[in-house]
């Protein structure tokens, strides 16, 4: 187990959201499936469970999403399993659900493996149990390959090494912004990848800048991003179909931009537990163009067309895209 449930020690009096989100994109772009397992609670009420499932075809108008939203007694965390929400089950290994709509009706088995490690975005691992920072994240599965089989509709899709990662979320509350990109066999090396993560938080009337964790795997070489040491020199641009960004490391300098057509994203709602909300932006198959600047090497570029992510969590409304008709929490 790389990473465990933490909603089954929260107390009744305490908020909490959890998310275990899988993301695989079709080798040569333009396909890919979003899939989030999540827990919803409110201060001194029992937790609700959803299951949200996202497919991103470049051929077609949009994305293709639905949410089912359950209640305690459809939620678990068996022991060997990450996650259970409605038979929808996570576990070392494999992936297999439904979830079934007026909208849409979509199935998945799904088998994966990684032989890379986790990445843990926050740099300290205690920090993971303490009560700051008020969101936590990590990549159980950060460089994962999936095989297996979706149905969505009646569309029959055979996933075969599709790469991809599993994540893993949770916190008292979310931050004021985030963005979140993430791309692997980037330049097409398989194992590499990119999961980059930036926040912003509030503090009363004010509102930090951003802060950025990261890994980037290039070369088989490892290069931690971004950190509380680095807020000057990290830059993120963001809008809701575009970021460019910047960020360092120890040995390594980063420039970016992730963009899509706005026609390829996913807007939901997502609530904090003692309210308000977010409207959150995805999009699963965005281009990624990336410049490294490596100690002691020329500098290089990576692309990968159709197959990176970009999320963008706002205030806002004014966005353009179509939010998802489902409440949260």
């Amino acid at each position: 187990m790389r990473s465990r449930a933490r909603f089954p020690a929260v107390g009744r009096e305490s908020g909490h959201y959890e998310s275990f989100y899988i993301k695989a994109t079709r080798p040569s772009g333009g396909l890919g499936v979003w899939i989030r397992h999540t827990v919803h609670k409110r201060p001194g009420e029992e937790p609700t469970a959803a299951i949200w499932f996202t497919l991103f075809d470049a051929e077609e108008p949009g994305p293709r999403a639905t949410k089912a939203s359950f209640g305690a007694d459809e939620l678990s965390a068996p022991q060997g399993c990450y996650i259970w929400v409605d038979g929808a089950a996570l576990e070392p290994g494999r992936a297999t659900g439904e979830v079934k709509t007026r909208e849409l009706e979509a199935t998945w088995d799904l088998r994966f493996d990684d032989p890379g490690r986790p990445f843990r975005h926050l740099p300290y691992k205690r920090l993971y149990d303490a009560p700051l920072p008020r969101t936590k994240v990590l990549s159980p599965y950060p460089s994962a390959r999936f095989t297996g089989m979706l149905t969505v509709g009646d569309q029959r899709i055979d996933v075969d090494g599709w790469p991809g990662m599993i994540g893993h979320n949770w916190g008292a509350e979310h931050a004021e912004r985030w963005v979140w990109i993430q791309g692997a066999d980037l330049g097409g090396a398989e194992g590499s990848y990119l999961d980059l993560a930036a926040g912003r938080i509030r503090i009363g009337p004010v509102t930090t800048p951003w802060v950025a964790n990261g890994m980037l795997r290039i070369d088989g070489a490892e290069h931690r991003l971004g950190g509380f040491d680095r807020i000057l020199s990290t830059r993120l641009g963001e809008r809701p179909t575009s970021c460019e960004f910047q960020v360092s490391g120890k040995a390594v300098k980063l420039r970016g931009r992730v963009a899509s057509e706005p026609r390829n994203f996913v807007a939901w709602v997502y609530a904090d537990p003692k309210g308000p909300a977010h409207n959150t932006l995805n999009c699963s198959i965005s281009d990624l163009e990336l410049e490294v600047e490596e100690r002691g090497r020329e500098p290089r570029r990576l692309e990968l067309s159709g197959a990176a992510a970009y999320e963008i969590g706002m205030r806002e409304t004014d966005h353009g895209i179509p939010l998802q008709p489902y409440p949260d929490g």
